[in-house]
Parts: structure tokens; sequence; C-alpha cells
């Protein structure tokens, strides 16, 4: 067995006396499929919340994948096809977010686990380049490349932006908003965000897709709050970078000759992922010549258009970027008492450590800056103060 396969094999579940039911926002995508084989496996139940082209007879990749999972697993492992099933849903659609979860609590009577992550698979159109300027854009954008000022040259780009927002933000707040009222009525509930480490870290020349995760954190610290005494939990799971990145499309803004590496020495993602994309290249083309998965051309980052890519990831190198994440949802999902935020892998800890150390150490620096006023002391005076007038004869 391999170390990657001893370490999903050994899963961990918090203790529960019946089969839990789980609903995957984006059941189609990677995380989902290796998440649901261990969930299956342990007896649970399984909604997979789907879009058309995730499971239609195209020749995407994503659809190409959950289609073989379905037909090759699914349907022939013993006990599963009872305990799985298929619902359409796409976050960006109040309607059939509420048709998912009327159809998940008429089938299996409840909804106890909520996964909800963002993912969209390449589209059947051809790797490379987006739709020109006289085409309809129509991209659904988990990963936006390209820094604040790339991203704003063009109504184009602006709508990658607002495109970036629907999908990471806006589609999961539909979801987890139509979700409440059936985990309320039973008083029982865990709301799981896959999120990122990004949503902790902002990271140069992917400043909006941190914006778009900054903004879940931020809507699920506050919602903890407000649904605690219905006994409905909520986690944020932050993977390393690597897995919002490589297990979706990436698309990238058309770069400014202000931030070449030639001309702007900060780390701009840009260059991160084409090296990424490169080693994924590599590792895939051993026994080809040439760019067999379609990849644009080195310089892919640097064009002057919107270029989308799907990086194509073997089920090996799959398997080892999700196995650590799979390890964490298994042990938090449905647990009674689980963290309010996890970080997952050795790197995001330390990248988590380092932040608050920073921000713990820049706080003393300007402390007596931030003490120097006391609104609170003088607040407190001029209360008492108006106290005694009014006391005085």
């Amino acid at each position: 067995m391999t170390k990657v396969a001893a370490l999903t094999s050994n899963c961990r579940f918090p203790s529960h006396t019946e089969p839990r039911v789980w609903l995957l926002t984006s059941g189609a995508s990677p995380i989902a499929i290796a998440l649901s084989r261990q969930l299956l496996a342990h007896g649970d139940l399984v909604v997979f919340g789907t879009k058309p082209s995730d499971t239609s007879d195209n020749v995407s990749t994503r659809s190409v994948e959950f289609n073989t999972f379905w037909a090759e697993e699914i349907l022939v492992k013993e006990g599963w096809k009872n305990r799985a099933r298929v619902v359409g849903l796409d976050g960006r659609n109040i309607g059939q977010c509420q048709a998912a979860i009327a159809e998940v609590v008429t089938v299996f009577r409840r909804l106890d686990v909520l996964l909800c992550c963002s993912s969209e698979g390449m589209s059947n159109r051809s790797p490379g380049p987006a739709p020109k300027r006289n085409e309809k854009l129509t991209l659904k954008v988990v990963a936006i490349v390209g820094t604040v000022e790339e991203l704003g040259t063009s109504t184009r780009t602006s709508a990658l932006v607002r495109d970036q927002f629907e999908t990471n933000y806006f589609g999961l707040v539909n979801i987890v908003k139509t979700a409440l009222p059936s985990m309320r009525a039973k008083q029982s509930g865990h709301v799981i965000l896959v999120s990122g480490i990004t949503g902790h870290l902002g990271t140069p020349g992917l400043g909006m897709y941190c914006a778009s995760q900054w903004a879940m954190e931020g809507f699920c610290d506050s919602l903890a709050y407000e649904v605690a005494p219905f006994n409905i939990k909520m986690t944020i799971v932050q993977p390393n970078l690597e897995i919002g990145i490589l297990t979706n499309e990436i698309t990238a803004a058309p770069q400014l000759p202000q931030y070449t590496p030639e001309t702007n020495a900060a780390p701009l993602f840009r260059e991160i992922i084409g090296g990424l994309l490169d080693r994924v290249e590599a590792s895939t083309t051993s026994t080809t010549s040439g760019s067999s998965n379609g990849y644009p051309q080195l310089g892919r980052f640097s064009s002057d258009q919107i270029i989308s890519v799907y990086p194509r990831l073997s089920e090996r190198m799959k398997s080892q970027l999700l196995a650590e994440t799979i390890n964490a949802l298994t042990a938090i999902g449905g647990h009674d008492n689980p963290p309010a935020r996890h970080n997952v892998g050795h790197e995001a800890v330390a990248s988590v450590k380092e932040k608050l150390k920073t921000v713990s150490e820049e706080l003393e620096d300007f402390v007596e800056v931030s003490c120097a006023v006391d609104v609170s002391a003088n607040t407190r005076s001029l209360s008492q103060g108006f106290n005694d007038d009014l006391e005085d004869p």
C-alpha cells in the first residue's frame, strides 16, 4: 500500500449512532469525489450537488471524471448506489439551491453536514484564450490570477472579478442560507466551508481570489454566533493554496508591463503558478513530446488576452494533493465540538503562525499609539460628569 493510500484508508470519523447525510455542493470536483469515497465506504449517505456541465455527455474534463467515477465506483461497489444521489445545484441560482435542499430533506429526512467548496472545471471549449472581445464571456471563475490594477483595465476583466465573487462568495451564501431552516428545525447540523490559506494570508497577484475568500470567512465567523443557539456548527477548513488552484480552472487577466518580472520585484502569483503548471505538465507528458495537456506554451500567463487553464493532474498526483484535506474533513464533519477554523498541513500551519507572529509584533511596536487616546476612559469621565450635573440642584 502506498503512503497516500494508507493515509486515506485510515481516515478517522467522529462517533455517531447512525449514518450521516452529507450534501457536497461541488459534487463533481476532485475534492468531493475523493471525500465521497471515504464517506460511502464508511456507510454515510452522500448527495452530490452538480451543474449540468458536470454530468452531461460532453468532452469537458470535469464531466468525464465524474461520470467515470459514477459508472466505475458508485454503480459497482456494494451498497454505494443506494446511498448516493445527484441533485442539480448551482449556488448562483437561488431556485436551484431551494430545490436541492428540499430534495435532500424529502429523500433522507434531514441534512447533517453541508460541505461547501467552490469548484469549476474546464468547459468543453478548447484550453487557452478565453472568448474574444465580440464573443459572450460566460466563465464561472473560481481562481482568477492578476494584480488589482490588471483586473481593472477593462469591462471584461471587471466582469471576471464579479464572476469571482458570484462563484466563491454569493453562491455559497445562497446555499448556506437555504440549508439553515431545515437544520434549525432539527436543532442539529454542521456547515463546513472549504476556504484556503489565502483566506488568512494575502497573496500578491491573487488579490481578488483572496478577497472573495476573506468575505466568505467574515460571513462564516458572524454566522457561527447567530446559529449556535440552534446547535448548528460552523467550520472553516483552510487547505494549502495548491488545493484551490490546481483542482480548478485557472483564469488569468492580461498582464500589464508594469507587473512583469523585469520591472516588478514583487513575488507575483502569475510566475508561481506558471512554475507549478510546468512541473505538473512535465510529470504527465513523460511519454509524449510537446504539451499533451493542451496548455498554452511557456509564458501562458503573460498574454495580452484572458487565458484559462485547467490543470490535468494524474490520479496519483491528485490523491497526494488531497490526502491531508480529506483526512481533516472526515475527522471534523459531524463532530459534536468541531473547530471554528482548521488549517490543513504543516505548510498552512507554519504560514498562519508566521502571520500571527507578525501581527503580534506590529501590535506591540505601535501599542503606545493605539492606546494614546483612551476613548473608553474619556467616555466614562464624560458620563460621570453628566450624571453629576444632573444630581446638582
